[in-house]
Formats: structure tokens, sequence, C-alpha cells
């Protein structure tokens, strides 16, 4: 439960400032092998779709795993039929028809009498893959017989001994229409014996929800994990057995293109301002004027519609000579004050997430006044993410007094200063140490480094973009902006760390490929876009490295 008061004494404050502490890069063979996922995991569609694009970005293509997957249903049938047997495959137009094209591919070539119905219009195909093994199906018309059907009238029982079903599978979630719904008629009132592909059409995989009609399978073969929705409704799905596709460990440990694409959605013709987010950063002080802008112009990159910095006003003027884009609020003297509660309780309530601490200094009244406001922000159920001195205010955090609405992005030092322990130089103590932290204060935690941590205490991924240009001072800021920024537009904390982080370093990685190692922090603006729209663009750079290492 979200406490109502953070309790924060000042005998275990540590005021001193810390430097970054230089952290090794993550290496393949010293991967926490705890984090690998397990096919007693129960994965969301969204997670299904993060490990075949992180997979893509690691060199396992969606036609391997597409491959593998129909390998693995053929592998099946044959296992429980003998050779001769006569197949119907029910294929959809989607990645799931395509695993139905391959698996109808090989059980030909095993002498199985097969029968390939399309249940849709083949010019809706779009997946490259799928279109692949649509090509190749349809030259195989000697051994498969194939028929294209978007006509439910003509689409009857068959009379095969095995029916495959691979019409739709994850991410599935309106009621069926026709053709497909008289597809699943037809299927269920047939005697053959039924095989599912990764999820039972008609079975939403998230919710286990039945979306009008479902296949009642006799067997399902998921692929890599089991899927959230089986505990619902487990009379349709008979059977169950995982089958491993070929999708890489990495792809669920490391940061990667997948992540970056969770956080994206579309935006309707008819959008209105502040439809996609309000950020309120707190922080600059009479010394520091530039990290709360760099918050604010990453922020603003990442698409979030309104971006307000309060502080204090001689901070504030400076700030606004970043970009007219910036709205500043002015807080009267030379630093965040107790004094400044009242004028940032509005801005409080209209923001749809926080970010407090860059370039907020610790001046006595500061440390209370952070404090205090990361109370009132926790009260109102402002999602808020806590970097740089603000970190240092709060001190050492001995219990849970957090949830996963926060986000903390210490650096080496800040870690210390926030856990009362300095990170180890070994990645999977490391690994373990953020881990135990983000359990312990609820929050979740974005240790920064050559190699990210991000953890919410459950869940730990790494991230091994950026370069060593970004040491430079700023580089920090840009990050808080991105995960604030995605945050604010509604997209879940954990997921929004994971992906900035990514973002964050291939932006620099970007940047370097013009200017080297010499970064300035603005030099990563203008590619966060670039990532957040293509973040298969740093495939090329991710390469690169391997083949040089």
């Amino acid at each position: 439960m979200l406490k109502n008061r953070i309790l924060l004494r000042s005998s275990i404050i540590r005021l001193t400032r810390y430097e970054p502490q230089s952290l090794p890069r993550a290496q393949p063979s010293q991967i926490w092998a705890s984090n690998l996922v397990s096919h007693e995991m129960y994965l969301s569609s969204s997670e299904i779709g993060i490990l075949d694009r992180n997979s893509e970005y690691l060199g396992v293509s969606t036609l391997q795993l597409m491959e593998n997957a129909g390998r693995s249903i053929a592998d099946e049938v044959e296992a429980r039929f003998g050779r001769g047997a006569s197949v119907s495959v029910y294929g959809g137009t989607g990645r799931n028809g395509g695993d139905g094209m391959v698996a109808a591919r090989h059980l030909a070539a095993r002498r199985f009498k097969v029968f390939f119905l399309l249940v849709g219009d083949d010019r809706l195909i779009r997946d490259a893959s799928v279109l692949s093994n649509w090509s190749v199906l349809k030259a195989m018309q000697s051994t498969v017989k194939i028929e294209s059907c978007h006509d439910s009238s003509v689409i009857s029982k068959s009379s095969s001994d095995v029916l495959i079903d691979a019409m739709l599978g994850t991410g599935t979630h309106g009621k069926l229409r026709q053709p497909l719904l008289r597809a699943v008629q037809a299927v269920n009132s047939s005697t053959g014996f039924k095989i599912a592909v990764d999820v039972p059409t008609g079975i939403d995989s998230d919710t286990g929800k039945l979306l009008g009609e479902a296949v009642k399978a006799n067997l399902t073969v998921t692929l890599h994990a089991m899927k959230k929705g089986y505990n619902k409704n487990k009379q349709y799905w008979g059977e169950v057995k995982v089958a491993d596709i070929g999708i890489p460990p990495e792809a669920s440990i490391y940061a990667g293109p997948g992540d970056v694409a969770a956080v994206s959605k579309e935006r309707p013709a008819d959008s209105h301002k502040g439809q996609y987010g309000r950020l309120l950063v707190i922080g600059g002080s009479e010394i520091y004027s530039g990290a709360p802008a760099l918050v604010a112009l990453a922020a603003y990159r990442t698409g979030v519609d309104l971006v307000y910095v309060a502080s204090p006003e001689k901070a504030a003027n400076s700030v606004s000579s970043f970009s007219p884009s910036i709205i500043t609020i002015k807080l009267p003297g030379s630093n965040l004050g107790t004094r400044h509660l009242r004028i940032l309780d509005e801005h409080i309530y209209r923001a749809s997430s926080i970010a407090i601490g860059p370039g907020l200094g610790l001046a006595k009244d500061t440390v209370s006044a952070v404090r205090r406001i990361i109370n009132f922000a926790i009260k109102r159920k402002k999602s808020i993410l806590i970097d740089a001195d603000a970190l240092k205010a709060i001190g050492v955090v001995k219990r849970k007094l957090f949830d996963e609405s926060i986000v903390m992005t210490p650096h080496a030092g800040e870690f210390e200063a926030v856990s009362g322990n300095s990170p180890s130089r070994d990645l999977n103590v490391r690994m373990n140490e953020v881990k135990d932290f983000a359990s312990l204060s609820g929050a979740i935690i974005v240790l920064k480094g050559h190699t990210d941590i991000i953890s919410d205490g459950t869940r730990t991924k790494i991230n091994d973009t950026g370069n060593p240009g970004m040491t430079v001072g700023g580089t920090g800021d840009v990050l808080s902006g991105i995960i604030a920024g995605l945050i604010a537009q509604g997209f879940e904390p954990y997921e929004s760390a994971v992906a900035g982080s990514f973002v964050n370093g291939a932006a620099g990685d970007l940047a370097a490929e013009r200017f080297g190692h010499h970064l300035m922090p603005t030099d990563l603006l203008e590619h966060i876009p670039t990532v957040l729209a293509d973040p298969m663009s740093h495939k090329i750079i991710h390469d690169r490295r391997l083949r040089q290492a």
C-alpha cells in the first residue's frame, strides 16, 4: 500500500555530494541466470510482442521464429498420428496463420495429406514473413490442397483426422466476425483431433475471456511460454504444451526495440492539447539551471504535450531562454523552499507526472521542501520520478515507503545515498542489489552506469546502449526527461523506465556517429524521436559492436 507519509529523519540523511562511479559494461557470460523467462511464467500479448522484436534486434528474425513454431506443430502432429493421416489447417492472415503455413509445409514433406484453408483475403496479408510463407505454400499445390476463403458461406466442417487452428493468436480482443466466426464453428463441428496454435481462436490470451465463440481444442501448443489468459475457460485449451521456438534468453534480459514499441500509440486526428500528458519538473537553484531545462526538452521530444518547470526565479529565467516551449513557474528566492508549497499545490494537482531533483541543490529548506512535496504528491496518487539532489534529500530508505508509481534514477553514488550501500562492481551482484532495494523501497529503481539496471523488485532488465561520450554532464537529466515524459503520457512507470533507458543510450549512440565522444547532452535531443519512431535503427550500431567485440 502507498504510504501517506514518508518518515525521513535528519539523522539518516547524507548530504555529501557523490561522483558517479565507473561500472563495467555487461558481458554476455555475466548475465543473471535467474532473470530468464521460464516456460512456467504467464506472459501477456504485450510481453510476447516485446520478445519478438527484441529477438529480431538480436538477430533472430520473425521468419526464423515462425519456422520454429510451425515445425513444432508438425512435430506434435507426427508424434501423435502416423504418416498418411489427413490434416486440415485453418489459417488466418496474420502471424498465427504464418505458423500454420509452415506447419502445413512440414507435414506435406512428411507425407501427410494436407489441406490449407486461408480464412480471409490474401490481399490482407501485411506481414513480410507471412507473405513469404504464403508464397512458398502456393508453390506447393501438388502436395497441399489450398483454398482461400473470405466468404463464410463456403466454409464447412472437415473430415480430416487432425484440424489445426492457426487463425488468431495473442493480442486479439474484439468479438469474432465473419468469416472467422464461421471457421470456428466449422472446426468445432468436425470430429477430428483439434490442435490450437499458441491460443485457441476466440480466446483473449490476456484475460481468457471468450470472444463470442472459440475453438474447443484437444491440444494447445503454446509458443515460448504460457499465456496469462490460460486460467480462465480452460476447457477450450485442452491439453497444453509449451513449444520452445528459439527466442534468445537475452530478449527478456536486455532492454530493446520491443520495449520501446510497447510505449508507443497512435494519435487520432481529433487529439487535443493536454491529452498526451502534463509533466511538472521541479528543479534548479541559484547555481544550476541547465538540468531542469534538459529534463523538459527531453520530455517534449517523447511527445508529451505540456511541460512546466518550477524553479527559483533566477533559474526559471534561464530555463525560459532554452526554449519558448518550456512553461516556467517562477518561485521567489534563490532556492526551492517550504514557502513554495502553496504555489506548487495547484500545479502538482494538474500534472500527469512529476520529475523532482535536477539542479535543486541541498540547502536545508530545500531538503525539507523535497520531502514535503513527495509526500504531498503521493497523497494525490501522482507518479513521481526522483533524481539527483532529491535522492540525496530523502536519505537512506530502510523500509517500503513507495509503490510502483515512483521511479528513482540514481547513479552509483546516489544509489549509496538512498540505499546505504555502495553498488558492487560485479554485474550479477549489482543486479541483485538493485532488485533487493527496489523490493525493499517499493519503488522502481534505474541504476545508471555503463550498464543500466532497471528493477521493480520482481522484474529486472539491463540496458547496454550508450557510449563513453555520455559521461558528459546532463545525459542523466535527458534520461529523466524521457522516462518522466513517457509516464506523463500514461505508460506504466516500469515499462517507461526500461524503454527510456534504451532510448537515451541509443540517442547518445546516434549522436556519437556524428560527434564521436565529443558530445553535449543537447546532442541527444534530436535523436530521441528517431529512436522512438524506429528503435530498430540502433541495430546497425549494435551489430557493429558485436563484430568488433
